[in-house]
């Protein structure tokens, strides 16, 4: 029986040591980028093109957002405000594209403007049945602008509700397909070694953590989205009672 002086154990354990180091240098993402096969490609596109589409998409609404709010008060106040109808449209008029609450103004207005046409043109309905034709008239308009604004800020909600639910189970499939290489690779060569199994381990570890970074941006922006809209769709519906009295009646009803 053969005593192993310190001298041997000493280089042993450095050796193996060194040899541990080697192998966590396969646990890198520049390794793990060499070691690709096919569906390991498959699901990293699919993240970056996950993870970039919904930074775009939560840039995009966080911009919108901010703009709509910031806008809100300026917009709804200028037109109440405003002395005359005639003034107060073409100040409407003059909003960006993107206004949503100038939008819905005009369409009233619109709706108003088409009924007195056509009720002069045609000359027919009493009083009564005319106010009720120029209300639903003007109620069908309001609606119709409300849900057309409503739509447009939800653009890209769904994508990021799709990203928030998806991503993490996308990021697991190439963990699962890392752990069965590294399965295979110890049934194929017997070793159990860190030198065997620390390539395919990175590259499940990786994946999760990039399934991950891609969902919870998505979760998070879906959901403050989600409140911030609701927000807007309760001043939509609020601006656009307020309308219809407006231009239904010819004055403002004010709310208690």
């Amino acid at each position: 029986m053969f005593l192993q002086t310190p001298a041997v154990s000493d280089a042993a354990q450095a050796l193996g040591g060194n040899t541990n180091a080697e192998a966590m240098k396969q646990m890198g993402f520049s390794n793990l980028m060499q070691n690709f096969d096919a569906l390991g490609w498959i699901v990293f596109v699919t993240l970056v093109v996950m993870s970039f589409a919904s930074w775009y998409f939560i840039i995009a609404n966080a911009i919108r957002s901010t703009m709509v709010s910031s806008r809100a008060d300026g917009v709804i106040n200028g037109f109440w405000n405003n002395g005359s109808t005639q003034d107060a449209i073409r100040e409407l008029e003059a909003q960006p594209r993107g206004e949503p609450f100038s939008k819905i103004a005009l369409d009233a207005a619109s709706a108003v403007a088409h009924h007195q046409q056509t009720t002069t043109t045609t000359g027919t309905g009493g009083r009564l049945a005319e106010s009720l034709s120029r209300s639903e008239f003007i109620d069908r308009a309001l609606r119709q602008a409300v849900s057309r604004e409503s739509l447009r800020l939800e653009g890209g909600l769904t994508l990021l509700a799709t990203v928030g639910s998806s991503a993490p189970f996308v990021g697991l499939l190439g963990t699962v397909w890392g752990i069965y290489h590294a399965l295979i690779g110890i049934a194929a060569t017997g070793n159990a070694s860190m030198n065997a199994v620390a390539g395919p381990v990175g590259e499940a570890l990786i994946m999760t953590a990039f399934g991950l970074f891609t969902a919870i941006p998505a979760v998070l922006a879906y959901n403050f989205f989600s409140r911030a809209n609701r927000l807007i769709y309760a001043r939509f519906d609020e601006f656009a009672h307020d309308l219809h009295d407006f231009f239904a009646t010819g004055s403002r009803v004010e709310s208690k």
